[in-house]
């Protein structure tokens, strides 16, 4: 049935331009060499491998790390990837995991490539056709379920919301963290209340994932059964951590290879860890491999009777690990049925096929990261919905400009926040020292977000560094593509150096990977650098922030995404340092706004305290 609603349209109109966009970015082609796609940081090369095994269901897995600086921003968890060889056929796989200049990847097929170990070997990002796929099959059946599409009308506007009237029960909340603040205690309140859906706006270092635990604990109370998300394995790690810790019976599914030994033990793998069903497992991964091995002794066709041998012995380990999957989806139908709470990504819990269970409520977290297709693959998997995050930071990242302009980087949490009361706001924040979080405030959460009491401090927490005049001026990086300052790097040594500032207690952050990948070779090692848009989600002791842009124009390019900057000037806990160039910032409203502020509650100082 084809589909009506002109809302619906334009989202998958917009999943066909960024699948059309992915597909030529990351071409590796005559247009796209290999130096553009590292420039542009959508390959790794090279890689050094350091280890092979064959994980789950027996796909090879393959350990890696890099010898060199390099901004992985783009290299998520769970991207599509291709392991690539100049001159060979790439094979396609997935990113597990990419943590600093080291991870791990899984490819989608019967063996590792003869050329795996070569010194030219590299990775790079591959158009995601699966979740694309998914996400358009979802939506073109959205409309079929009643229910759902009328949800999807009130978020969008086309239908009143109309929210269910408070059913919280006469007895006062018990709650089991005696410490929640007044706000977090609303919105645990309204999670039990049974809102068709709630959304609950968490400012940074306002204890959103705290909260979203009470919350479950107390749904849990209720005899529901749930089902918790977030875009990211960190986010969806953090909080079956907190349920874990509190005794809750919960199944991590999805990606586990980047899970600790506490999250490990409540995966479909590790529960089944010395079972009966594993070793069975094990004795069929046991004989694959044996056929893998007689099959590899054809390595290089000599004939066609050899060539048909090894295509025979590649067919048994294909149907052995069809069975190996067959066993596994049984084993993980029952381990969900046990399970109080199931955590995963969206493609995560998408994979496990949850669709024969019936939750009670869907939490999702980071939900201001999470585009809005992408939320449909799991709405149906549940009744309610609560989305918890913050949409006055980072949108979700998305390659296709035309795609963004017609919407494909509104959030879930942005899209539902315009339509969808109530919206609960965490107001108390435990990170930063009230200086620091005060600009924040008033700009992007009307001064209503406030500051812990033992945060509270008259001393100088919020310095901008002021490079006007000085010839700091702006240059396109080695790739020609992003740009950096290396007057504004120089000066980040001499305020290292004169205010003692720890390294290890000390983060470097700039909305430019080309000022990043300058930085990585000026200052020190051991000190953590990288773009605004990485750092999202992270704290840090001292931040030190270069804004980059200084030229006679008052030109400041995506600085005028101010979400980015929220993002910047909420990270450090104790000192916030910033350096840029008011002449060219202050043709800028927001700029101006901040400058003033820094003026009356910071400490407003010039580059010339140092050069001089």
């Amino acid at each position: 049935m084809a589909v009506t609603d002109p809302q619906l349209k334009n989202l998958l109109s917009c999943i066909n331009l960024e699948e059309q966009e992915q597909v030529q970015r990351y071409s590796l082609d005559q247009q796209h060499s290999l130096k553009v796609l590292k420039a542009e940081g959508l390959a790794l090369h090279p890689i050094t491998v350091t280890r092979k095994n064959f994980g789950y269901a027996d796909y090879p897995e393959i350990s890696f790390k890099l010898s060199y600086p390099v901004e992985i921003n783009l290299f998520k968890d769970g991207a599509a990837i291709e392991c690539f060889c100049p001159g060979e056929e790439p094979v396609k796989g997935v990113l597990l995991n990419l943590d600093g200049r080291s991870g791990e990847f899984r490819l989608f097929a019967p063996d590792f490539p003869d050329w795996i170990e070569d010194k030219n070997v590299g990775i790079k990002l591959a158009p995601d056709q699966r979740t694309t796929s998914i996400m358009k099959t979802t939506l073109n059946n959205l409309e079929a379920n009643k229910t759902l599409y009328r949800l999807f009308e009130q978020i969008h506007g086309t239908v009143p919301a109309t929210q269910m009237e408070m059913d919280i029960d006469e007895q006062p909340v018990l709650f089991h963290n005696k410490n929640l603040n007044p706000s977090q205690q609303a919105a645990v309140t309204a999670m039990i209340a049974g809102h068709d859906m709630l959304i609950i706006h968490g400012p940074p270092g306002t204890g959103k994932t705290t909260t979203l635990i009470e919350g479950i604990l107390q749904l849990l109370q209720r005899g529901e059964k749930i089902i918790a998300t977030a875009p990211s394995n960190t986010a969806v790690d953090n909080i079956a951590k907190g349920l874990i810790e509190k005794g809750v019976a919960v199944l991590r599914v999805g990606n586990s290879s980047k899970t600790d030994a506490l999250v490990f033990a409540h995966t479909p793998e590790g529960k089944l860890a010395n079972s009966r069903e594993q070793k069975e497992i094990k004795q069929l991964k046991i004989r694959a491999e044996e056929y893998r091995k007689m099959a590899l002794k054809y390595k290089r066709s000599f004939g066609r009777e050899e060539r048909e041998q090894r295509n025979l012995l590649f067919k048994e380990v294909k149907d052995i690990r069809q069975q190996i999957k067959k066993l596994q989806a049984y084993n993980e139908e029952k381990l969900v049925e046990q399970a109080a709470v199931i955590l995963g990504t969206p493609i995560g819990l998408y994979d496990a096929d949850l669709r024969h269970l019936k939750c009670n409520s869907l939490v999702m977290d980071e939900a201001g990261q999470c585009i809005e297709p992408l939320a449909w693959c799991v709405f149906p998997l549940a009744q309610k919905y609560i989305l918890a995050g913050d949409h006055l930071q980072l949108p979700p990242t998305v390659l296709s400009n035309e795609a963004a302009q017609l919407g494909l980087n509104t959030s879930i949490l942005e899209a539902a926040a315009k339509t969808i009361q109530p919206v609960f706001l965490l107001n108390l924040q435990y990170r930063m020292r009230q200086p620091i979080a005060g600009f924040s405030s008033r700009y992007f959460y009307e001064g209503k977000l406030m500051t812990e009491d033992n945060l509270l401090s008259a001393a100088q927490h919020l310095t901008f560094i002021d490079t006007a005049g000085s010839g700091f001026n702006e240059e396109h990086g080695q790739d020609g593509t992003s740009l950096k300052n290396e007057g504004e790097l120089r000066i980040v040594n001499k305020i290292m150096e004169t205010e003692l500032i720890n390294p290890l207690l000390a983060a470097f952050i700039s909305p430019y990977a080309g000022q990043v990948a300058a930085a990585k070779e000026l200052l020190p090692a051991h000190m953590r650098i990288s773009t605004i848009d990485s750092f999202q989600g992270q704290e840090q002791h001292t931040i030190i922030l270069s804004l980059v842009r200084s030229n006679d124009d008052g030109i400041i390019g995506f600085l005028k995404d101010y979400r980015r900057m929220n993002v910047a000037l909420t990270r450090a806990k104790e000192q916030l340092y910033v350096i840029g160039d008011s002449a060219t910032l202050g043709n800028d409203a927001f700029f101006i706004a901040f400058l003033k502020y820094v003026e009356e509650f910071g400490n407003y100082r010039t580059v010339w305290e140092w050069e001089l």
